[in-house]
């Protein structure tokens, strides 16, 4: 890393002022690094999991149960980073909320280890509050490094921190999915627990580096309300608590009342959180503008990562079943498809990164509005490209790898256009007042399409199969005209967003 490392000269002081991470600053290297190994044992621990959960060495569950799960956990993890947020906004601030957050991911794998049913979802619950305690708050870090909403750094900034993330992903199936798949599932879940302790001792080590800002409680609580939060808190634990006692001890409890619950929370929590926000008497006209104006960018996420996530669930299912796995004639373990993605986006995100400030200079950068109508249309065109290999399995025979291939490529340029501009965009158009948590809202939009997803595979809801032709065309049919809705509506949205662009 430090021959990554350039001097610059800068003013004395700030972070990063003796040195530059590729011309950004200092810190952006150790939220890269933290990053880079979160995601390593996160995505190492989702590439096994579908799999996991319908092996017979496994949990031997059914297709359609094993997606609502994994969708579910996906979606809890993105819907905690709301109140994880809070809780450096509130408690802790962004830079001791993370180190708490590591240790408790840490835990989880650790949990996941054991090979016990009750240490494995115990495990699961754990991932999803530690990712949801470090999601949102390291990404607001990334925004405190630059010198407000208008650095022109700040863009690439995200792009850069957004390589660290797939660097992790990338690495993370080749060693934990390979162990898992064939060694043995619980070593490959130790694995991520020891990739997340490499990236939380690296965060101790660096975090001299990180703006002060981030060590700041924005709007800390009072006493009063410390005590009020406290008791609510307790009484929905003791609801909870009695609700599913009665259940479990008269013989009715059922993984669905658990998994229905969260997937309902996981829909109606972004509403309310949006609404409490437009509601509320101390914005500005000028933040709530703003917010009217985010909107329109989270749904067109939600619809974007209702479609993206099921790469890792019904596209690895479908490969587990129906695609061939070999590349001329070597074949490989299920879990490194998921390593596909990530490679694409380290190799593209840096000419990305190179398009916008090049276009930038000239004044013919797309708006951010345009970027999301093109991820939109990109992640429907990816679903297109599924029909292919849908059809070749129809027909009695397994897809090429190739297929499959092909289409983590249409969804990662598609990724590359949406997800590192709403991260910053999420940034610029955040109110004062919720700072941290707005982050937690556009994390928000992965909760809404994954708790779609889980609705609709769940065999006692939808039990839709989907990885069956007619719903694929349609789900790709959806985004893409989502995607020109929101491009013909380009003008106000604009305008409600003001003096951001």
């Amino acid at each position: 890393m430090a021959s990554s490392l350039t001097k610059a000269s800068v003013r004395p002081g700030t972070p990063g002022s003796e040195k530059t991470f590729f011309g950004h600053p200092r810190g952006l290297a150790t939220l890269f690094m933290t990053e880079m190994w979160e995601r390593f044992s996160y995505y190492g621990m989702r590439a096994l999991l579908p799999l996991y959960l319908v092996a017979p060495g496994g949990l031997h569950l059914n297709a359609g149960t094993a997606t609502a799960i994994y969708s579910v956990y996906v979606s809890l993890v993105y819907l905690l980073a709301l109140p994880g947020g809070w809780f450096a906004d509130r408690v802790l601030g962004p830079r001791k909320t993370v180190a708490v957050a590591g240790l408790i991911i840490m835990l989880g794998h650790l949990c996941l280890a054991l090979p016990a049913a009750a240490g494995f979802f115990v495990g699961l619950g754990l991932v999803a509050i530690g990712s949801g305690l470090l999601k949102a708050n390291i990404s607001t870090m990334v925004g405190h490094l630059y010198k407000g909403p208008d650095d022109p750094r700040r863009d690439g900034g995200f792009t850069l921190f957004y390589i660290g993330i797939n660097m992790g992903a990338f690495v993370a199936p080749f060693a934990i999915g390979t162990v898992g798949e064939n060694v043995n599932w619980h070593l490959g879940f130790a694995l991520a627990a020891l990739g997340m302790a490499l990236g939380l001792a690296q965060y101790l080590l660096g975090s001299r580096h990180l703006s002060e800002q981030s060590s700041v409680v924005p709007t800390p609580l009072t006493a009063q309300e410390k005590a009020a939060t406290l008791r609510k808190g307790l009484i929905w634990l003791a609801v909870a608590a009695v609700f599913y006692g009665v259940v479990g001890g008269t013989g009715h409890f059922t993984l669905n009342w658990a998994l229905i619950p969260l997937t309902v929370i996981g829909l109606i929590v972004p509403i309310f959180v949006i609404g409490r926000m437009l509601r509320d008497k101390d914005l500005e006209p000028a933040e709530k503008s703003k917010v009217r104006a985010y909107i329109w960018f989270f749904a067109a996420a939600a619809v974007f990562w209702m479609i993206y996530d099921q790469g890792g669930s019904t596209l690895s299912l479908f490969a587990s079943g129906s695609a061939k796995n070999t590349i001329f004639g070597w074949g490989f373990p299920v879990s490194w498809y998921q390593s596909v993605n990530p490679v694409m986006v380290m190799t593209l995100a840096p000419l990305f990164a190179w398009l916008w400030l090049w276009l930038n200079r000239r004044g013919n950068e797309p708006s951010t509005i345009v970027k999301f109508a093109s991820g939109l249309v990109l992640i429907g065109a990816s679903f297109f490209v599924f029909l292919a290999p849908l059809s070749i399995a129809d027909g009695g025979h397994k897809a090429a790898a190739m297929w499959l291939a092909a289409i983590y490529f249409v969804q990662t340029v598609g990724e590359l256009t949406l997800s590192p501009v709403g991260l910053s965009v999420t940034t610029k158009m955040a109110p004062k007042k919720y700072a941290s948590q707005m982050m937690g809202v556009w994390f928000l939009a992965v909760t809404a399409g994954d708790s779609i997803t889980a609705l609709l595979s769940n065999p006692a809801v939808g039990g839709v199969n989907l990885d069956k032709t007619g719903f694929v065309a349609l789900e790709a049919v959806l985004a893409v005209i989502a995607g020109v809705a929101v491009w013909m509506f380009r003008n106000k949205v604009n305008k409600l967003m003001g003096d951001v662009h």
